[in-house]
């Protein structure tokens, strides 16, 4: 299993919002500037299923992270199976006025592990900074 973390400096209502809404995940989920997600669709209830399709801008590369919900905790954890059976947890712990967030998943066989942390702390990046300036 691969770990990542950060600490956000915002309420967890703001991060879970940030982290679970599509017309945000479109906004934060990527590694660098030239890759982009131009899809999403995430209904977050047990169950349900979820597809971000991340791409580089000049559409030379792309895939779907696609999978489906197992459990989910409001403002604490999301749990999920990807669709090649892989599985991943998200938790989110309230420290003052900061969120911890921790992103837990087995990796894949056809990647490094070590590319693979790499490419998922700058995601987890991204996000950090997509939350601290996001004004509504």
């Amino acid at each position: 299993m691969i770990s990542v973390q950060t600490i956000i400096n915002a309420p967890i209502e703001k991060v879970w919002e940030l982290w679970t809404l599509p017309e945000h995940i479109k906004n934060w989920n990527n590694a660098s500037p030239d890759w982009h997600t131009p899809y999403v669709d995430n209904d977050l209830k047990v169950g349900s299923k979820f597809k971000f399709t991340m791409a580089l801008k000049d559409g030379s590369e792309g895939f779907d992270f696609e999978g489906i919900y197992t459990n989910i905790e409001n403002f604490s954890l999301i749990e999920y199976k990807l669709f090649d059976n892989r599985t991943a947890n998200v938790r989110f712990e309230t420290e003052g006025t900061e969120v911890k967030l921790t992103e837990t998943f087995e990796p894949t066989t056809k990647n490094s592990a070590d590319m693979e942390k790499q490419f998922c702390t700058a995601i987890i990046q991204n996000f950090k900074e997509y939350v601290e300036n996001f004004k509504k």
